[in-house]
């Protein structure tokens, strides 16, 4: 340790090295000068530690002598040295920057050394406090920190870098009020406020809008207190934060920007996954890069099963020509759309309506192909239905219109082989026979002729609430007597089975029909089964089938193990007249009547074929509620009592035939030829016509016009009606009360006269 010992008493100066060489801990360099002279000499040739000042030198008195030698060496740390009378005078030497005193006679080695220490000490830690001070100066002048105390009427008592664009002379003494605006000055005034009421600091971020614009500060308010520790205003420090904000909402704006494109990209990727539709992207080598929740579900493969392979191969079995000629098509035009079918994971073929679209990079080279597939397999489906339902339904017309003719004519025919008999009762056996030949002839063309029309237009025959596992297990007592031992014929029935309403011939026959065809289905044998149960048909099934509807049905199954139908004809198979029969044992109206009498009850038919696997039928009819029918007993033919019937045809044979038939069970006969005429007649004769028998398609007046005059002339009237074309259902409801009843052309005599005794009675 380098000491300069500034003395001029040479026993002080004795005392004072033989106090340092008694301190074995520490070397001691000592240098002693005389005079204030000699001193300042030696510290400006030298560096020393500490000095050892006594204040009263021969050329220098009193704190004169300490100012100069501290202002000379203000960075050493400088020690009094002084008399028992003089420490009034270190005291003073103290307060103008000494480090410490001490008083001659009580030093000692050790407080020598310690004080020295000390001062050593101490100045050292002042000079790094300047220095730190200084260099928080600088970095305080340079930077955007804005610090001031206020007092307790936040007034600002202090400013250093003075904030709002102002001067410290100008914000000294002056509130916030005085320099900004009112709201911000109130902002600020709450903050401020808190601290001094509460007592305690807080930091919060505020913009003060002045003249040179809007700034950000982030303020830090802490109390100011006092010796007393009484709150006597605020200090704060303010950081100016305006570019920090300004780059913080930049990132933020930028934030909310990739936030929202992120959304949009997730809405945009849900929204392929919502949708049903099959999306999919492969690259030009057709490798998959890309698969949606859609095109899982159409196809199957989960999208970690799809994507990097190659998508011809994934989706078909062997790739269609079509692929790729729509594939050149997409890289040449930039899009193609078509229809191909495609495989399924499971194996199941389906027909899709798809789109490609090519897609470029930002140079516009083609990279990969956007696909998207809509499952239309159900669509064409229906479409197949609807074309079939139209196609039949203008045959049916066609059907009809015949079909109303050859009854017109078969009716006179079929009267005339009955009549004769009775007229001529001694008729030789072979006439007879020949008479019983037409007869069973007109039947069978008639039989025909309702065959068509129960397929063009229904027939609505006599409706009964009915079982149908009866009339399966007729049928099933027929067909193990009438068909060959080689077919196998199996019911199942359940045992609820829910009743339907419907003419019992007519099921009967739909049955007989169905069984026959699968008898001819099997040349070789086979197993011939009908089941029947109850089912449920919900608005899916009623949406893939035209004819279907919501609701409860008896469902009746007819199958076998034939030979089966073809595709390729297998919608044409309900049209009259087409069959796959050789000529002469078919005439191609057993399934069409079949389908006639089947919707004729509300009802539609499904068929089910797999060539060299056999055939399935299915009828679906409405069920009811209700107990099963019994059948009425068949009424006695009783002849007349002379009653009169105007009879208006504008067929002359039928007029004949009729007027005969009436005439030889005791009826009396009026005939008109057409609507006016009916009217004429009846508005002549209305008291004395007991029931009007007339045919719903005349010339010059239709028939439904002239029973509508007749029911205006007469309320109480009693009309049967005739044709050989339109259906009860269709004329009541039309008519309404006044038709009695129908009759379908051809009728028998039978018929009619049991038709005209029920209207009588």
């Amino acid at each position: 340790m380098k000491v300069l010992l500034v003395e001029d008493n040479p026993g002080d100066v004795r005392l004072l090295q033989e106090f340092l060489w008694d301190v074995s801990s520490v070397q001691f360099y000592l240098k002693q000068a005389q005079q204030l002279d000699e001193a300042l000499r030696f510290l400006e040739q030298e560096r020393f530690d500490v000095i050892l000042l006594d204040l009263l030198l021969p050329d220098s008195q009193g704190l004169d002598t300490f100012i100069k030698i501290h202002h000379r060496a203000s960075a050493i740390p400088i020690i009094v040295l002084t008399g028992f009378d003089d420490e009034t005078l270190a005291t003073k030497a103290m307060q103008e920057g000494a480090q410490d005193y001490l008083v001659k006679g009580q030093v000692n080695g050790d407080l020598l050394v310690r004080s020295m220490r000390y001062a050593i000490e101490r100045q050292r830690t002042e000079e790094a406090l300047r220095q730190s001070e200084e260099r928080f100066r600088v970095a305080l002048k340079n930077s955007p920190i804005v610090v001031f105390n206020q007092d307790k009427e936040l007034r600002y008592t202090w400013v250093y870098n003075p904030a709002f664009g102002l001067t410290a002379e100008e914000m000294l003494g002056k509130r916030d009020s005085d320099l900004i605006g009112a709201e911000d000055a109130q902002r600020l005034l709450a903050i401020k406020s808190r601290v001094l009421t509460t007592g305690i600091g807080t930091r919060e971020e505020v913009s003060i809008t002045t003249a040179q614009g809007t700034r950000y500060y982030e303020l830090t308010v802490e109390p100011l207190y006092n010796d007393s520790q009484e709150v006597v205003g605020i200090t704060c420090a303010g950081i100016d934060i305006s570019e920090r904000q300004a780059a913080l909402r930049e990132r933020q704006a930028a934030l909310r920007e990739r936030k929202l494109a992120e959304q949009k990209i997730r809405e945009q990727a849900a929204l392929l996954d919502v949708t049903t539709d099959a999306i999919f992207v492969r690259d030009l080598d057709n490798c998959i890069l890309f698969w949606n929740k859609g095109a899982e579900n159409l196809y199957g493969w989960q999208a970690q099963e799809a994507c990097g392979k190659i998508a011809s191969k994934l989706l078909h079995k062997e790739q269609p020509p079509e692929v790729e000629a729509a594939f050149s098509t997409v890289i040449s035009k930039g899009q193609w759309q078509g229809e191909i079918t495609k495989m399924t994971k499971n194996g199941k073929e389906i027909l899709v309506g798809s789109r490609w679209t090519l897609v470029c990079d930002e140079q516009g080279k083609p990279k990969s192909i956007l696909s998207v597939d809509t499952d239309i397999t159900e669509k064409k489906l229906l479409e197949a239905q609807l074309f079939r339902a139209q196609r039949l339904e203008s045959i049916g017309t066609l059907a009809s219109g015949i079909a109303h003719d050859l009854n017109n004519i078969l009716t006179p025919i079929l009267a005339v082989a009955q009549l004769l008999p009775l007229k001529f009762p001694n008729l030789y056996k072979q006439d007879k026979h020949l008479l019983e030949i037409l007869e069973d002839s007109a039947k069978r063309g008639a039989d025909l002729v309702k065959q068509v029309l129960s397929f063009a237009r229904g027939v609505e025959g006599k409706r009964m609430t009915l079982q149908v596992k009866h009339l399966i297990r007729e049928v099933v007592k027929i067909l193990k007597q009438t068909f060959p031992k080689s077919i196998e014929v199996c019911i199942e029935i359940a045992q609820d089975l829910w009743l339907v309403s419907g003419d019992g011939t007519q099921l009967h026959q739909v049955l007989m029909n169905l069984c026959v065809n699968a008898r001819d289905a099997m040349p070789n044998g086979g197993t011939l089964s009908i089941s029947a149960e109850n089912v449920f048909i919900d608005e899916n099934y009623a949406r893939m089938h035209l004819e279907a509807k919501t609701g409860y049905y008896t469902l009746i199954t007819v199958s076998d193990t034939g030979i089966g139908i073809p595709p390729e004809i297998i919608d044409r198979i309900f049209e009259p007249f087409f069959t796959t029969k050789e000529q002469g044992k078919g005439t191609g109206l057993g399934l069409s009547t079949v389908i006639g009498i089947v919707k004729s009850h509300g009802g539609f038919v499904n068929v089910y074929s797999e060539v060299g696997s056999g055939t399935s039928f299915k009828i679906y009819l409405p069920a009811v509620q209700g107990i099963e029918t019994q059948p009425a007993q068949e009424i006695e033919v009783l002849a007349g009592h002379g009653e009169l019937i105007l009879v208006v045809d504008d067929e002359p044979s039928i007029q004949e035939i009729t007027k005969v038939s009436l005439e030889t069970y005791n009826y009396k006969i009026l005939i008109a030829n057409d609507g006016i005429e009916a009217i004429a007649i009846y508005a002549q004769h209305k008291n004395e016509i007991s029931a009007v028998l007339i045919d719903m398609m005349l010339p010059v007046l239709d028939g439904l016009t002239a029973m509508r005059t007749m029911q205006k002339i007469n309320p109480q009237v009693k009309i049967i009606a005739t044709s050989g074309l339109m259906s009860s259902s269709k004329l009541t409801a039309a008519i309404g009360n006044g038709v009695k009843t129908f009759l379908s052309k051809p009728y028998t005599v039978k018929e009619l006269l049991h038709t005209l005794q029920m209207v009588l009675s």
